[in-house]
């Protein structure tokens, strides 16, 4: 089948290779070059690196406006595949490939429409994390499902993890609807159940508080890592999260009061402590939790979203 794929982040690079190998992929659809690291170094996009491995021809753009769609019209697709592109998908260009759009999202539909499924899901604290493929519609993530299946993630997976392994397992569920389009036997189903939407996230969506319980205060750390990243105050002074768990059988704390011990800082909640073990202050690398700790404290009174 020829198909034009369109998407731009790491998430979107299992489906375009495994598309890839068995369709003409027509052209490959991503953002423009982006400025990265502290030098700001225009870098392509990981669909766009993932495409010129392949040899496949290239459009850039940063959103699909009436040159865009030309360029695509003219190559006559006869499938779009969508996968995280950043970007919506208009008319004519909707009705541009003979069969349409389809597109590969990161949930269980409906449940979670929009930007930010995976991480929404893990800050909510869903039991089941998953991918749907369904028939693009001018409408955000309402079309029919053609496929949609539960995805087993680590249980203490980051939002980062997470997306990997929903990214291997969705790039095969989308090949599968794919094939179903081509040979006449994929069957799309309206979508069922309570409407959930997935809100980009911003800076202040990674705030933790210790006023709630520990197993709300994880799910939180574990749905905005890596990005935009789990922070907190000590004495004004903002501190991210990098790695922290749940301090199962630890004794209480107050909420945000900080406790050290030999391998990670206790921070107290509404149950039971979070153990954090390792930190980046503003400003500064990486680091120990208990070393920042111990260097940085002032009074042993201080707490943590102070």
């Amino acid at each position: 089948m020829r198909i034009v794929f369109a998407g731009t982040p790491t998430a979107a690079v299992p489906t375009l290779r495994t598309l890839a190998a068995s369709h003409d992929i027509a052209a490959v659809i991503t953002r423009p070059d982006a400025p990265l690291g502290r030098k700001r170094v225009l870098t392509p996009s990981p669909v766009a690196q993932a495409a010129d491995e392949l040899g496949l021809p290239i459009i850039k753009a940063a959103r699909l406006d009436d040159e865009a769609t030309g360029r695509i019209a003219a190559l006559r697709p006869e499938l779009g595949v969508i996968v995280a592109y950043g970007g919506l998908v208009r008319e004519p260009l909707l009705s541009t490939p003979d069969r349409g759009w389809i597109n590969l999202h990161f949930s269980l539909l409906p449940q979670w429409r929009g930007a930010a499924p995976v991480q929404r899901a893990l800050i909510a604290g869903d039991d089941e994390l998953g991918a749907s493929v369904f028939q693009l519609v001018p409408a955000l993530d309402a079309g029919d499902v053609f496929a949609a299946r539960t995805v087993d993630v680590p249980v203490d997976a980051t939002a980062d993890v997470a997306l990997d392994v929903l990214a291997e397992d969705g790039a095969r569920l989308t090949a599968d609807v794919v094939a179903g389009i081509a040979d006449g036997t994929a069957v799309a189903q309206p979508q069922e159940g309570e409407v959930t939407t997935a809100a980009k996230l911003v800076f202040e969506d990674g705030a933790l508080d210790w006023n709630e319980p520990v197993a709300a205060v994880y799910a939180r750390f574990r749905g905005v890592t890596p990005e935009p990243g789990a922070h907190t105050t000590v004495g004004g002074l903002r501190v991210k999260i990098l790695a922290a768990a749940p301090a199962d059988g630890a004794d209480a704390l107050e909420p945000g009061e900080i406790a050290a011990t030999k391998n990670a800082l206790l921070i107290g909640t509404a149950t039971t402590p979070l153990a954090v073990s390792r930190v980046q202050p503003a400003g500064k690398p990486a680091m120990n939790a208990v070393d920042w700790w111990r260097g940085f404290r002032s009074s042993d009174t201080m707490r943590a979203g102070s």
